[in-house]
């Protein structure tokens, strides 16, 4: 039998789920700390991923609720490619990642969690990031608390 300690996810677990799309309610809340939040631009915004494949895993959003690139226009999708790249260069900064894995999921299929709102994922990568806990475990292991993450980050994206 496999045991993984994950006490964050009870909260998430009986937590009344939210019946709007988490990309669109939380960049109208003003507490962008415990929103995860990082920086915001004119048409996307960067927020943290509650539950990460990686330390530093963030996401690029537009604030226009679409589920595909035809719902976006060229100025939001030249933002978003923007920020995308602004981020890289803020993770590099906080963090000195060896690489990253840059993705969208296109549709539950593909793999989309929140499949109604497009979104950019960032995971910076770290030679040997897939430890022996991901190897023979297959867990991964988040060596840092969210909100000490977003401390570093936050800065970074504003200075």
């Amino acid at each position: 039998m496999k045991v993984i300690w994950a006490p964050w996810r009870m909260e998430y677990i009986l937590s009344e789920k939210e019946k709007e799309c988490l990309f669109c309610v939380k960049p109208k809340e003003t507490d962008d700390r415990n929103n995860l939040i990082l920086y915001r631009a004119a048409n996307t915004y960067v927020i943290m991923n509650k539950y990460p494949y990686n330390n530093g895993h963030i996401m690029v959003v537009p604030y226009l609720h679409t589920s595909n690139f035809e719902g976006l226009s060229d100025v939001v999708m030249q933002e978003l490619m923007k920020i995308t790249k602004y981020s890289v260069d803020c993770l590099k900064s906080a963090f000195s990642p060896e690489g990253f894995n840059i993705g969208i999921n296109l549709g539950e299929v593909a793999g989309a969690g929140i499949e109604e709102h497009i979104h950019i994922h960032i995971v910076p990568r770290w030679a040997g990031d897939a430890s022996f806990m991901t190897v023979l475990g297959e867990v991964r292991v988040i060596p840092e608390h969210i909100l000490e993450t977003y401390d570093k980050l936050y800065p970074v994206f504003n200075y």
